[in-house]
C-alpha cells in the first residue's frame, strides 16, 4: 500500500450522527496512518450499498445485514467483513398525545395503526409483532413510496398511532414540535444485526491487507468517537455544515449507536465486529419467511471474519478499552 491508496467508502445515507466514527477515523488521520485515503461517497439505503459494494462500484460500503442477504438472493454477492452495530436501528416510536399513554411493551400496539418507512423495517415489525401474538390485531400500513418524511407527517396530525424508523426518529420529532414522543427499540426484541462493513468478494481477495486496514482504522476511529464523543460530531459537521443546527440530535444518534446497539456481551467477549453464525442463519430464516427475499440464500456465505484484526487490542478488548463497565 501507498499514501495514495484510496478507497470509496459507499455509505447507507447522507452523512448523520450514526456515521460520526468514520469521520473522526479520517479526521484523527487513523485511515492515513494505514497508507489509506477515504473517499466518502453520500448512499440511498442500505441495498443500493451493499450491491454498489458487490458489483465492486465502491470498495467498502455500510450497509444493514438484511440489504447484503436480500442483494444476495437476487444474485449479487455482498460480503460482510465486521458487524458495526450488534441490534438493529429499527424502531417503533409515537408520541404522548397521539398514542394515549407511554409506549413501553409491543402488546400496546394492539388495535393500533402503525405506519412503517421502509420495507425491511416493516418486515422487521411484522415479525415483532407475530412475536407478541398481535399482528392480526395491527393495521400495519404498506410502505409509503414517500418514505420516512411523509410518515412522520401522518404521526404528526394523528393520522397514524404509531410510526418505524430508526432510534431517535421519535425524540427528534418531539423536539422540533415540543411534543412528548416515546421509542419502542425493536433491538430489545428481535436478535437482528444492524449495519455491517461490506466489500466484494473480488476486493476481499485480491486486497485483503487493505481491508484489515480499513477495519482497523475504522475500530480506532469507533473507540475514539465513544470516549470522545464531541470530537466525534466535530468531524461530522466538518463534512456537513448544515448539521451543526442538529448537533444535539446527531450526537444522540451516535451515542444510542454507540451504547445501545454496539456493546452486547457478544461484543465484549468477542471484540470490536465480531459476527455469528447462528445470528446470521437466524437473519436469514427470518427474512425467508417473508416476501423480501427473491431467491434463496447462503446466509454463512454472506459473512466472513477472516479480514477482522482480532490480533489488535483495540479489537479484540474493544469493550474492555472503551467502556469498562459494558455488560
Amino acid at each position: 500500500m501507498t499514501a495514495t491508496d484510496t478507497l470509496t467508502f459507499q455509505l447507507n445515507w447522507e452523512p448523520n450522527g450514526f456515521q460520526a466514527p468514520y469521520f473522526l477515523a479520517r479526521e484523527a488521520g487513523f485511515y492515513r496512518e494505514e497508507d489509506l485515503e477515504i473517499e466518502f461517497v453520500e448512499g440511498h439505503g442500505s441495498p443500493y450499498a451493499a450491491e454498489r459494494a458487490a458489483r465492486g462500484d465502491a470498495d467498502v460500503a455500510l450497509a444493514g445485514a438484511s440489504a447484503v442477504l436480500a442483494k444476495q438472493s437476487e444474485g449479487v454477492e455482498p460480503l460482510a467483513v465486521a458487524a458495526v452495530t450488534q441490534k438493529t436501528p429499527a424502531a417503533i416510536y409515537t408520541l404522548r398525545d397521539v398514542f394515549g399513554e407511554p409506549l413501553t411493551e409491543p402488546e400496546q400496539l394492539a388495535g393500533r395503526t402503525v405506519a412503517p418507512s421502509a420495507t425491511k423495517t416493516r418486515i422487521l415489525t411484522a415479525q415483532l409483532l407475530t412475536n407478541a401474538g398481535i399482528r392480526e390485531a395491527v393495521d400495519l400500513l404498506e410502505v409509503d413510496p414517500h418514505t420516512h418524511h411523509r410518515v412522520q407527517h401522518k404521526l404528526l396530525d394523528g393520522t397514524v398511532d404509531a410510526a418505524v424508523g430508526v432510534v431517535t426518529n421519535g425524540i427528534e420529532i418531539g423536539r422540533e414540535h415540543d411534543r412528548t414522543p416515546d421509542e419502542l427499540p425493536i433491538g430489545e426484541y428481535l436478535d437482528i444485526y444492524g449495519m455491517t462493513l461490506v466489500t466484494s468478494l473480488e476486493f476481499a481477495d485480491e486486497r485483503p491487507e487493505t481491508v484489515r486496514s480499513f477495519l482497523r482504522a475504522t475500530a480506532r476511529g469507533w473507540a475514539a468517537a465513544t470516549r470522545d464523543p464531541e470530537r466525534a460530531i466535530d468531524a461530522l459537521v466538518d463534512r456537513n455544515a448544515t448539521l451543526e443546527r442538529s448537533r444535539a440530535i446527531e450526537r444522540l444518534k451516535f451515542e444510542t449507536a454507540a451504547h445501545d446497539l454496539q456493546f452486547t456481551p457478544f461484543v465484549r467477549a468477542n471484540g470490536w465486529g465480531a459476527q455469528d453464525p447462528a445470528r446470521w442463519r437466524r437473519l436469514g430464516e427470518t427474512l425467508s419467511e417473508t416476501a423480501l427475499l427473491e431467491g434463496p440464500i447462503d446466509s454463512d456465505a454472506a459473512w466472513t471474519d477472516a479480514f477482522r484484526p482480532a490480533d489488535e487490542p483495540i479489537v479484540d478488548e474493544y469493550a474492555d478499552r472503551v467502556r469498562p463497565t459494558a455488560e
